[in-house]
């Protein structure tokens, strides 16, 4: 499955026209075809909801019981939508939808949001990087256990994986830190050197922190072994705009 086979339908909730535009905007630059419908209330809302959505974005401004009403009807749908609420401020919160991400002010904000959010509702494309064929198996494992989609190939060491993505459109890359040859913080910067628009998670066992500070120095995120599907998901929710997910328990 490529992008180029996919559409996706999102709605926007809010009472404000202003922030429908911002999405509605950058939508018309989002690399997936996506078709905004924006509904100023709940009950517009539900009753798009009969033809079919992908992704529903609620601002964070909507009354609670609104918000409510429109997951509700979510959920009861034959293909739930991903549902996330737009909140403006830095701190986390109670919310009642699937994710939790930052309501944008501006056009770059917008851009940024639909271009990462969207990847929500299609495969994304996983390049697995270890030297240790149980490590990828256990990666593997991990990602089919979120609850995001993922279309994963795997390379044994940095060379190989740098023949894949110079070949391929992978999203993101798993990266082993301490591979022979080539490590993976020399995979990285080979990467940045090229200038690939990939996203990079270093995976690694050390104990040594300054190890976790030069990943994401270099624009990476940081996972320590061993980690549980949860850790990733948090790791996603950086790469696809989400600030939380909201915990499978609640």
């Amino acid at each position: 499955m490529t992008d180029t086979l996919l559409s996706l339908r999102a709605l926007v909730v809010s009472h404000e026209k202003a922030l429908c535009d911002l999405l509605w905007n950058a939508a018309a630059l989002s690399p997936l075809p996506l078709e905004i419908v924006a509904c100023a209330d709940a009950t517009a809302a539900c009753d798009a909801l009969a033809a079919g959505v992908d992704l529903i974005y609620l601002d964070g401004a909507l009354a609670p019981a609104d918000t409510a009403r429109v997951v509700a009807a979510a959920t009861a749908a034959a293909k739930p939508p991903f549902t996330v609420q737009l909140a403006a401020g830095a701190a986390a919160q109670s919310f009642v939808t699937d994710a939790l991400a930052g309501r944008p002010s501006r056009p770059e904000e917008a851009n940024w949001l639909i271009e990462r959010s969207i990847r929500v509702q299609v495969p994304t494309r996983v390049l697995v990087v270890d030297d240790s064929a149980t490590m990828r198996s256990i990666v593997r494992k991990a990602l089919a256990a979120t609850r995001f989609r993922f279309e994963v190939s795997e390379a044994a060491e940095g060379l190989a994986a740098l023949k894949l993505v110079r070949e391929g459109d992978f999203h993101i890359v798993f990266l082993d830190y301490n591979m022979p040859d080539f490590s993976g913080l020399e995979t990285l910067a080979e990467f940045k050197r090229e200038k690939r628009r990939v996203s990079v998670v270093l995976i690694s066992s050390t104990q040594d922190a300054a190890v976790a500070e030069r990943a994401r120095r270099e624009g990476a995120a940081f996972l320590k072994k061993p980690f549980f599907p949860a850790d990733i998901e948090k790791v996603l929710c950086g790469l696809y705009g989400l600030r939380a997910l909201k915990p499978i328990s609640a």
